[in-house]
């Protein structure tokens, strides 16, 4: 397993009070102050940790751009302080396999056709509607509780490694404690009844991508406390990593799991990109670099076009969110791919196929040059911007002469802290 660094003290400082007072509105920036905080650099799975600690240093001597950035990070982290934690046990009732600690979703774009009776209660059978979310899907299930997880968790983490205000840790550790490893509220680590379908399906395969759309970020979380933070336990660390052990075995050897790897659009993509991450947070860097290594004849040729498009994500009734969905996978993939010493940013496929030519296509309608060409009922420009600042990094030249043009993301653009791609807009499924 790659070596772990444990800080040894924390700086003291009052910076973390001063921010809890600073809104997002137009005031004038505190005065620079040498930032609280860890001084050694987390060993973190998609974010670079080497970044993340220049990009202190830079707080450090007062840099402006990203004192800006950090208010609008420790704003949302203080959001977070007053909520959860969240439990997969507190949904009104069990997964249809009957244990509570079992995660359980519902099928997003699937709706009742019927009306809802005591003899027919779902009111089925039910029918899709691509890209029409069925509100229902936020209630009664671990969905929502499950995002605000991931999101609080990474957040918080983040809010404590730039300003070393111990309450943002302690948090975080607590959302994760409730979440995965507490025996009376933990999840088991599995995912058997992922966007089940009522009176259809009890669990699908593709309920997988709850989870790998965003826990890669759960796992950066976790190393970022790791570098010390107060609240989080030698004790945690390794009951975490038996959890995401036990997690990845599952992702690889079940039905479920396999079902899902064959996936030839962003579910394949997004597969990847979780077992790779996982793969190298419990030390296996052997089938995180064969995981990345593959993507590029297994996912970047088939999926991508010579002309950058994606054909399985621009035939969706939200192609542009789709588009920018499957990137910010392979994006995130590229990162684990920089750890492990694999290139994916270089590669070009036989046709010519690449993740540049894939971010180079959306840069017109990413820049408001011209109008998106494809279906999409939501556009929302900003949705490319954390793709656009991905392919910018890794040197293409069209992207970074873009970065100017991009609209900023709600709550702004905070690449600069947390350089990795998100999700940026709210549909996913």
């Amino acid at each position: 397993m790659r070596a772990r660094f444990f800080a040894r003290f924390f700086v003291r400082s009052s910076i973390g009070a001063l921010l809890a007072a600073v809104t997002l509105a137009a005031v004038p920036l505190p005065a620079p102050a040498a930032a609280a905080g860890p001084r050694v650099v987390p060993d973190t799975v998609v974010l670079d940790g080497r970044r993340l600690a220049a990009a202190k240093q830079r707080l450090d001597k007062g840099d402006p751009r990203l004192w800006r950035a950090l208010r609008g990070l420790t704003a949302r982290a203080d959001r977070w302080l007053g909520q959860g934690p969240w439990t997969v046990v507190d949904k009104p009732r069990p997964a249809p396999g009957g244990d509570p600690h079992d995660y359980l979703s519902q099928a997003p774009y699937w709706w009742p056709t019927a009306p809802r009776t005591p003899e027919n209660p779902w009111g089925c059978p039910y029918e899709q509607r691509d890209g029409e979310r069925n509100p229902e899907v936020d209630t009664g299930t671990d969905r929502r509780d499950l995002e605000n997880v991931f999101d609080s968790a990474y957040e918080l983490s983040l809010a404590w490694y730039y300003t070393g205000e111990r309450r943002y840790a302690e948090h975080a550790a607590t959302v994760l404690r409730t979440w995965f490893l507490d025996p009376a509220t933990r999840m088991n680590p599995r995912l058997d009844h992922g966007q089940f379908i009522p009176c259809k399906y009890d669990g699908r395969a593709i309920g997988i991508i709850d989870f790998s759309q965003s826990y890669t970020s759960v796992l950066d979380a976790q190393a970022i406390l790791a570098a010390g933070a107060p609240g989080w336990t030698r004790t945690d660390r390794a009951r975490m990593t038996d959890w995401n052990e036990d997690f990845r075995d599952w992702l690889t050897h079940s039905d479920f799991g396999r079902q899902e790897r064959a996936a030839k659009n962003n579910h394949g993509t997004f597969y990847d990109l979780q077992l790779a991450g996982l793969a190298l947070a419990t030390g296996d860097e052997a089938l995180a670099r064969k995981t990345v290594r593959d993507a590029r004849a297994l996912r970047i040729d088939p999926q991508i076009a010579a002309d950058g498009g994606q054909p399985q994500e621009l035939g969706r009734t939200r192609s542009w969110h789709y588009s920018t969905f499957d990137l910010v996978a392979y994006a995130r993939l590229a990162d684990i791919g920089r750890h492990v010493g694999v290139d994916l940013w270089a590669h070009r496929g036989p046709a010519g196929q690449s993740l540049v030519k894939a971010v180079r296509y959306l840069l017109p309608a990413a820049t408001g040059e011209r109008p998106w060409p494809h279906p999409e009922l939501d556009f929302r420009r900003y949705a490319a911007t954390d793709v656009v600042h991905a392919a910018a990094d890794a040197g293409d030249r069209a992207a970074r002469a873009a970065v100017a043009q991009l609209a900023a993301p709600p709550g702004g653009d905070l690449w600069a802290l947390r350089p990795a791609a998100e999700q940026l807009d709210s549909l996913a499924g």
